[in-house]
C-alpha cells in the first residue's frame, strides 16, 4: 500500500477480504504475529479516486502550497494539524486491528511525518 487510494480496503493481491482474514488467523494459530506496513505518511495524487480533492477542495486532508506534494514519492502529504486528518488516520489504524486482527504496524515514511524536509 504505497500510493493508497482507499485506506479502508485491502489489496486484491491477498484475495478476498475473507481470504486475507483467514491468512492472518492461520498465522496466529501458528503463533506468528502479523504486522501491517501501514502508510499514513502520504497518499495518492489521483483525483478520480482516493482522498485527493475528496470534498472538492485541495486541502481538506492534505497540506496546500509548497508542502502539499512529496516530489520523490509523487504523492500528497497529510496535514497532521487537521483534526479531521488525525481522526481519519487513527480510525483507520483501529479498523485494521479490529477488522483484520493485525497485531501491530510498521509505519512507512515516518521521517516524512516528522520533518518538513522529509528526512531526506
Amino acid at each position: 500500500m504505497y500510493h493508497v487510494t482507499n485506506f479502508f480496503a485491502h489489496s486484491s493481491r491477498f484475495g478476498t477480504p475473507d481470504d486475507h482474514k483467514s491468512l492472518i488467523d492461520k498465522a496466529h494459530e501458528l503463533g506468528i504475529l502479523v504486522l501491517m506496513d501501514i502508510v499514513h505518511s502520504h497518499a495518492s495524487n489521483n483525483v478520480l479516486d482516493g482522498l485527493n480533492m475528496f470534498d472538492g477542495t485541495d486541502g481538506h486532508y492534505f497540506h496546500t502550497g509548497s508542502r502539499r506534494h512529496h516530489s520523490m514519492w509523487d504523492s500528497r502529504l497529510f496535514n497532521y494539524g487537521s483534526w479531521d486528518v488525525l481522526r481519519y488516520l487513527l480510525s483507520n489504524a483501529r479498523w485494521w486491528l479490529e477488522e483484520y486482527k493485525f497485531d501491530g504496524y510498521i509505519f512507512d515514511g515516518v521521517t516524512s511525518i516528522m520533518y518538513i524536509h522529509h528526512g531526506l
